[in-house]
């Protein structure tokens, strides 16, 4: 996308791009490249060297270890993320439980699990889905009993990412069965190390292992763990799937590997097979950075991300899913293994944060008030 960038702006943009190609590892610079399987310490080391020069979290206030940058300076930051081929960013400790912390939290949370995050000591994953609760997300039965100063938690959540290097969870749970279904719920940190918290993998249709369901038996959480009052879990929930949604667009990420199509195919007898389809995903993708950049220009003074979210996650992940069908048709033949893992692991995207129709529901309602 041209957009019309001062020269601070574009000095910005030559300040990132000088750093990643420094200090990016080449070794993970390789795997994502090729579209290797990234291995936790990949992500871990490269959060790490983010940490360092302090962008590590360009989202969060100033106050608590946040960058300051404007919307633009955000927006050329994940290009140049993009561009460098680093590894995307994991999401639940910096971009999902850490604003809940910040907005919802005590003084006392914010004090211990901030800087963790920042530093990526601990590894979160998130626990909202449910064998019987996936987008009827209310309807989830893991049960927290109070019992003195701990909770009691009973229970099972599936489709966790990256549990199994999980040292902590968020997780809604049921802290009173008689309230209305929207009301009895609460939002609890709970150690993934402690006693009665067992995770089994679930091998996907790619052949994939990174996701799993997360058992929990009798596992005593303290009181001191929940996040804000007991029994608004879902007004915390609806603040974090708004952000989580926002995040999952991805226009920088989905530009570069339009730009890796369009070099696969230069000059090949698909350029102009496939030219429509790749300028009409090109058109898409400018109209959502704009959407995006709206979005991150009204979060900059204080808003929360809003409906308008749901707008990103739709088309965000329509936009990767039809990207995934392009690479399978210019690999043809040749589209087992990498080409054709990627298509089917993203098939998850527009039923992850929320489904799509449950997005469309959303914007009717709160956007267009029908």
């Amino acid at each position: 996308m041209d957009l019309a960038f001062t020269p601070e702006e574009r000095a910005f943009r030559e300040e990132v791009r000088a750093f990643i190609a420094a200090r990016l590892p080449d070794d993970i610079r390789e795997r994502v490249r090729n579209g290797a399987a990234l291995e936790k310490d990949d992500f871990v080391r490269w959060q790490r060297i983010l940490y360092e020069r302090g962008w590590i979290a360009p989202g969060w206030p100033k106050e608590y270890g946040g960058t300051g940058w404007t919307p633009v300076q955000r927006h050329i930051f994940e290009e140049e993320l993009a561009y460098g081929w680093t590894p995307r960013t994991i999401p639940f400790g910096l971009l999902m439980v850490a604003p809940i912390i910040i907005e919802f939290g005590n003084e006392a949370q914010r004090a211990y699990y901030l800087p963790r995050i920042l530093r990526s000591e601990d590894w979160w994953c998130q626990g909202y889905s449910e064998p019987g609760a996936g987008s009827d997300l209310a309807s989830l039965a893991t049960r927290a009993e109070r019992d003195g100063d701990a909770y009691v938690v009973n229970g099972t959540k599936t489709w966790i990412t990256y549990a199994q290097y999980a040292d902590w969870i968020f997780a809604l749970v049921r802290t009173d069965p008689h309230a209305k279904k929207h009301e009895g719920i609460s939002f609890l940190l709970i150690d993934m190390h402690s006693a009665g918290v067992a995770v089994r993998p679930i091998v996907t249709l790619d052949g994939g292992s990174e996701i799993n369901e997360v058992h929990f038996e009798n596992v005593r959480v303290p009181v001191t763990n929940r996040i804000g009052d007991e029994g608004a879990g879902w007004t915390y929930a609806k603040f974090l799937l708004e952000h989580e949604r926002t995040g999952t667009a991805g226009v920088a990420r989905c530009r570069q590997q339009l730009g890796q199509l369009r070099e696969q195919i230069a000059e090949t007898a698909l350029e102009s097979a496939l030219a429509d389809r790749i300028a009409s995903v090109e058109i898409e993708l400018d109209a959502l950075a704009y959407t995006e950049l709206r979005t991150l220009a009204a979060q900059s003074t204080g808003k929360r991300p809003g409906p308008e979210s749901s707008i990103l996650k739709i088309k965000g992940t329509q936009i990767q899913q039809a990207l995934t069908e392009l690479a399978l048709d210019v690999a043809g033949p040749y589209a087992r293994g990498r080409y054709a893992a990627t298509y089917f692991n993203y098939r998850k995207t527009s039923i992850y944060a929320g489904s799509n129709e449950i997005q469309k529901n959303i914007i009717a309602k709160r956007i267009l008030g029908l």
